[in-house]
């Protein structure tokens, strides 16, 4: 009898405080592509009417709400919640991984930590994420891609959300300049797996593409061509086509 494999299991925890409830079908839909989320837990203060938009989601997506009064304001009674059951998810030896949603540069060093005794940690947070919370995940999801599709009406405002596909160029050209071969073509799959190992944040989503060959042929900055076996292969265009495809 074939035995089928069980994907990565994930703890996902939520800080309420700094995270949209709309993200939430997103969200778990982007987990299911690379884990289970074994754990769904968020923290917050449900007495109050910050986190009420929230209450309807909770049953909906499974998740766990983890009460934490606000006895005095301004202070972090929530995100060490977070933190202390975090780590003793950690040492349970349940879990290969962590999904951290916040966009606070607090839990920098607890993703740092989770990452040193080998889990794996994705981050979720809105793009005013400080680099160092980003930087310490083993891949960062911006949540504004995780959004519903925007109605027409409003697709105006969704599109402020995301990069111009130029703002990649220089992203690919560290890429290509570190795995290049002699004469200056690479396949595109090793060099999508080197920006991912160099930009934890790295989303073609972020540009408004769904592939990341979209992306490439989007910044008009690259030759590209398909070899025999039908894999992409590119290269960075010379300074006069570039100047050309921009005129």
């Amino acid at each position: 009898m074939k035995i089928e494999q069980r994907l990565p299991r994930f703890a996902v925890l939520i800080d309420g405080d700094n995270t949209s409830p709309q993200i939430a079908e997103g969200l778990f839909e982007e987990i299911a592509t690379f884990g289970e989320a074994s754990v769904r837990r968020i923290y917050g203060d449900f007495s109050g009417p910050r986190l009420k938009s929230w209450v309807g989601i909770l049953q909906k997506h499974a998740i766990d709400p983890c009460q934490q009064f606000s006895y005095t304001t301004g202070k972090n009674a929530s995100d060490i919640a977070l933190v202390i059951e975090a780590m003793d998810l950690l040492h349970s030896g349940r879990f290969d991984g962590f999904c951290l949603v916040s966009s606070d540069s607090d839990f920098t060093r607890l993703a740092s930590r989770l990452r040193e005794q080998g889990a794996d940690v994705y981050g979720f947070g809105a793009q005013k994420t400080p680099e160092s919370f980003r930087q310490a995940c083993r891949r960062f999801i911006y949540t504004e891609n995780l959004l519903p599709q925007a109605s027409p009406s409003a697709g105006a405002a969704k599109s402020k959300s995301l990069k111009p596909p130029s703002a990649a160029v220089a992203i690919f050209n560290k890429a290509i300049s570190q795995t290049e071969n002699e004469d200056g073509w690479v396949m595109l799959g090793p060099v999508g797996q080197h920006i991912s190992n160099l930009f934890s944040d790295f989303d073609v989503r972020t540009y408004g593409c769904s592939k990341l060959s979209d992306l490439v042929r989007k910044t008009g900055a690259f030759d590209i061509e398909k070899t025999d076996g039908g894999h992409m292969r590119l290269r960075a265009k010379s300074a006069d086509a570039t100047s050309k495809a921009t005129t």
